[in-house]
């Protein structure tokens, strides 16, 4: 590509070229480059994401009690193996779908204007889930299933569209972070979903005391406690809508508009008033850069350039949600031989609920929340690769020591059980969970940004699946023999993440331009060739004329 070329690249990777004296002072603060309100938007929707997607796990025994208690079974209800795995893996299913489907859309017709609908969606479902209805069982679980498949739709469309517009908004210095500071709002998710069941459980509780099932079969089944798990269920609906009005309030990303619309007046006035300066951009130029950069998806050309890269990072979210999910889904099922729950019979509905929904928080504050910030903290000095090929790696190594010693820390080190299972989550976000969100958003091209992007989450969520829908039946009847067998596998689909990271290239302190190769620097940035960790060739960034540095 030619000099000129070149020159509108790195006018699109910074936001446009500054005019104005108050453009020139407020070039180092981060605020002026990457909105607040953009981050803020992005946050509260994964926020929103992660606690519709896991609040089902607080509540999921407390199924089993009300709907399908048998009292010739001598022991508390509990969802049929198979209901367990649709009720906690069904939203996946709908997650899935609507990464597909939205992150298309979102390369067809703007981030923009399909982002609204997928709170709408989320809002409508997660209500609808709580008000799940029918005379019996089966139709009040059906219904349930039915709304949070929609529910999951709706969440599918935020990952794709939360990372994109995130990454086209943010500067090459901090776009890591950003991206991953607003993933890291999973981590907060779950810890509320945890938290909001435990606070509601602990109110019932109060006001509805009852025996353990032990004392009393029948009455250690609050009525009341069926009010319960439609409240937590949906709570989920309050963040969607509180955010929809900031997410309507944002525009287009000024890349989108200028390289796949052409419309390089309105980008300019569009980052001008979320970044609050004046822009300019060499208009005339823009249609030489967008027809460099035409080809799609399934074209040679793409798979030439970004065939590798697309791979790597589908392969490695697959693995990796295979091991986050089933840890996240089956905690449930492994808290009492962690010793942080009591046996099913010892307990009433709405105490099992609050142990379970406590011991959830608990290992989300310790383990998972913090390795969430230390990926935003070190992943401009470390960079993704080495976080995700670590978090793999140290991943692999406790749940093989979890999985081999199983039988010895469940009877005899509790402490160390804990210690270890918690450093399995604390690595799977300081490591992989993280950047394999971040990647897909940095390393394709803007025409397939939010697509690729979507692919991979899809990827993830037919990983996650295997965990609520294979791996989740090995834990159901608390089996020593299945759990070791359960987490032994973990451990080594660990490893082949590890052994596929190799297939992705490191994108720190580089413009969205150069990974992709739309600067025209190259094929996916590697001068001629696919770049990977395993090139013999390094890149180098593109300096450009001196002017546009900053981002």
């Amino acid at each position: 590509m030619n000099q000129q070329s070149r020159t509108i690249s790195n006018q699109i990777s910074n936001g446009l070229r500054q005019q104005s004296s108050s453009a020139r002072s407020s070039r180092h603060r981060p605020d002026a480059m990457v909105p607040c309100e953009s981050y803020r938007d992005r946050r509260h929707g994964i926020f929103t994401d992660a606690y519709d997607l896991f609040c089902i796990t607080t509540v999921s025994k407390l199924l089993g009690r009300l709907y399908y208690y048998d009292p010739h079974a001598n022991k508390p209800g509990k969802l049929p193996r198979d209901i367990n795995n649709l009720v906690t893996g069904v939203a996946l299913f709908g997650t899935l779908s609507g990464q597909l489907v939205f992150g298309w859309l979102g390369d067809k017709l703007g981030r923009k204007k399909v982002y609204g609908i997928t709170l709408i969606l989320m809002a409508f479902s997660a209500i609808c889930s709580g008000l799940s209805f029918g005379a019996t069982s089966g139709s009040v679980i059906g219904t349930l299933c039915f709304f949070r498949f929609w529910l999951g739709f709706g969440i599918g469309g935020d990952y794709p569209l939360s990372a994109t517009i995130m990454s086209e908004y943010a500067n090459k210095k901090t776009r890591g972070a950003f991206i991953a500071a607003v993933f890291a709002m999973q981590g907060v998710g779950i810890i509320f979903a945890g938290l909001v069941s435990m606070i509601l459980s602990a109110v019932f509780l109060k006001l509805f005391p009852a025996p353990t099932f032990i004392q009393d079969q029948i009455f250690s089944t609050q009525p009341e406690a069926d009010y319960l798990w439609r409240i937590v269920l949906m709570f989920g609906a309050l963040p969607a809508l509180l955010t929809y009005y900031w997410r309507m309030k944002m525009p287009e990303t000024g890349r989108y508009t200028a390289i796949i619309e052409g419309n390089a007046k309105q980008a300019a006035a569009d980052m001008g008033r979320v970044l609050d300066i004046e822009l300019d951009v060499e208009s005339d130029k823009l249609s030489q850069f967008k027809a460099a950069n035409q080809y799609t998806l399934l074209s040679h050309e793409f798979f030439r350039r970004h065939g590798y890269h697309l791979i790597g990072t589908m392969t490695t979210w697959f693995l990796l949600d295979i091991a986050f999910y089933s840890q996240n889904l089956t905690q449930k099922d492994i808290f009492p031989a962690m010793g942080l729950t009591k046996k099913a019979p010892d307990v009433n509905a709405i105490r099992e609920v609050f142990e379970t929904s406590r011991a959830m928080f608990v290992v989300a504050l310790l383990g998972t929340f913090p390795g969430y910030w230390f990926t935003v903290l070190f992943i401009e000095k470390i960079g993704r690769f080495i976080i995700q090929l670590v978090g793999f790696f140290m991943m692999f190594i406790f749940m093989l020591i979890l999985g081999v010693q199983y039988g010895y820390l469940s009877d005899h080190n509790k402490f160390l059980f804990v210690v270890l299972y918690g450093l399995t989550f604390f690595f799977a976000n300081f490591g992989p969970n993280s950047t394999t969100f971040v990647l897909p958003a940095e390393l394709f091209p803007t025409r397939v940004r939010s697509t690729c992007h979507a692919l991979s989450a899809a990827s993830g969520k037919a990983g996650a699946m295997v965990g609520a829908f294979v791996v989740q039946t090995y834990t159901l009847d608390e089996d020593v023999k299945k759990i070791k067998t359960a987490i032994i596998a973990l451990a080594f689909t660990n490893l082949l993440g590890f052994c596929f990271t190799f297939l992705v290239p490191e994108t720190k302190g580089r413009s969205l331009e150069e990974i992709s190769g739309e600067d025209g620097g190259g094929e996916g940035g590697s001068g001629g060739q696919i770049e990977t960790q395993m090139a013999d060739t390094r890149p180098v960034a593109m300096q450009g004329n001196g002017r546009f540095e900053e981002i």
